[in-house]
Parts: C-alpha cells; structure tokens; sequence
C-alpha cells in the first residue's frame, strides 16, 4: 500500500457534544496488482481520525473505488492500520493551518 494524494479537514461539531477533535482524511492510494483489492481506476480511503483525552487514532475508515466513490467490502491488514494510523498522526495538524 502506498499513499499518493490526500486531503485533511477538521470536522467541526456544531453542539459541543464530542469530546476532542476530529479529522477526515481523503487519501488516495495503491497496491499492487496481484493484491485482491486492486482496481483499474484507483482507490481511495476516507478515514475518521479521533484525538481526543484517549489518544490520537482512527476510529474508522471505508475503502472506496476511485472514479465511483463506491464503499468496498474489505478491511485493511494490521500492518497497514499501523501505517494508515502513522500516516494520520503526521498530517492532521495541516489540517490546522487552514
């Protein structure tokens, strides 16, 4: 897996209900050919990532097709959570800046 594009907004909550910040995540992404999720036209992840009094962390992501933004079926290996995970840690304060 590796990630080539993305996009990082912090999602504001209008009622002051959540505790801590949230951030969404529009990344686009490959993997290899013989992979089973691979696709043609490209993917892309949309990730929930949470920093709250428990710590930074995804708190959930959906895999979707590039071109039809359809929801895949699959769930990411552990391996590549740790990275989807690092990955969000480094980028959320762009997010910030904006």
């Amino acid at each position: 897996m590796k990630f080539t594009e993305y996009t990082v907004e912090k999602v504001e909550d209008p009622f002051n209900i959540l505790t801590g910040n949230r951030y969404e995540f529009l990344i686009d992404f490959t993997v290899e050919e013989e992979d089973e999720l691979y696709r043609e036209q490209g993917l892309k992840l949309k990730v929930l990532y949470i920093v709250d009094d428990n710590g930074p962390r995804v708190s959930h992501y959906h895999i979707l097709e590039s071109d039809t933004e359809k929801v895949l079926e699959f769930d990411l290996e552990d391996e590549e959570i740790k990275l989807l995970q690092s990955f969000c840690k480094e980028h959320y304060l762009e997010a910030e800046e904006e």
